[in-house]
């Protein structure tokens, strides 16, 4: 705006045109606003938190401290990016929710479903997350087929990916949908159902958690799910390409890598623990 047109903005205060007249581009201003340029000029970047979810994000109930591979990756996108993180609690099914309502800017540690893709964008993956079953004493399958009967009990946990994963995989077993995770493995360890599916990340934890609950198996073929940041859908892509470019850099670095590894042990998981099978 230059001086003149400045000037008549001013003459028809008056009249409360001028108080319109100026309002209204501001306000299309914010609302047009990419992420990206909202967390140079603001230096925040808005990111989620899960309580209880080790070793994606762990919150120290004394000091309120966050940990973590995702905060980890959180705190060096800000950095990359001249900010500070701006944590707000939420949960895996409230995630997208968030990233849609304009609450936090980035989501670490989404899987890729076709389902939330309708309604938000994902990065480059993080990592490929390996699909493995806890099983029962005594039940030792080679292969995905071998659970793929109606005799053989798959808990998981409704509205998962694990839970998405068992309906097109393992279509001929008895499913036994429950809430949670913990209820799924909690199937296992009461009889009531004979293996449990998650992810390597959660396998991996709830073994060195309860070892009593079952073995890791890693099924053939192996199967991998694709764990990414999802972002704001929004017509610049320039957040999301530069995260796709952090991304790119430290896991070239095995930076990445680290990070996971990491926040493992931070839980008891050491290299050791790890199936051969198994790499993030």
């Amino acid at each position: 705006m230059n001086r003149r047109e400045f000037a008549g903005l001013l003459g028809l205060a008056g009249t409360g045109v001028a108080a319109t007249a100026l309002a209204t581009p501001a306000i299309a201003q914010q609302a047009s606003e990419s992420t990206f340029d909202k967390i140079r000029s603001s230096k925040k970047l808005r990111v989620a938190g899960i309580v209880g979810t080790e070793p994606y994000y762990h919150k120290d109930i004394a000091t309120g401290q966050w940990s973590g591979f995702c905060m980890s990756m959180a705190r060096d996108l800000a950095k990359s990016m001249e900010a500070e993180v701006e944590i707000s609690e939420t949960t895996w099914g409230n995630a997208v929710l968030d990233l849609q309502s304009n609450k936090i800017d980035i989501m670490f540690g989404l899987s890729p479903t076709p389902s939330r893709a309708l309604v938000v964008e994902f990065t480059r993956p993080i990592m490929q997350n390996t699909f493995t079953i806890i099983a029962k004493s005594g039940l030792e399958p080679k292969t995905w087929d071998e659970l793929n009967k109606p005799e053989i009990r798959i808990a998981v946990d409704i509205g998962s990916t694990h839970d998405l994963f068992a309906r097109r995989f393992l279509p001929k077993a008895t499913l036994i949908a429950l809430k949670t995770p913990d209820d799924a493995t909690l199937a296992v360890q009461a009889g009531r159902a004979d293996a449990v599916i998650q992810v390597a990340m959660l396998s991996l934890v709830t073994v060195k958690k309860n070892p009593n609950v079952g073995k890791i198996v890693v099924p053939a073929p192996i199967m991998r799910q694709p764990t990414c940041a999802g972002v704001r859908a929004e017509a610049s892509p320039r957040f999301r390409v530069f995260v796709d470019n952090w991304l790119e850099y430290n896991r070239s670095s095995g930076v990445i890598t680290d990070w996971i590894t990491s926040s493992l042990a931070l839980v008891g998981v050491q290299k050791q623990d790890i199936p051969a099978d198994i790499q993030f």
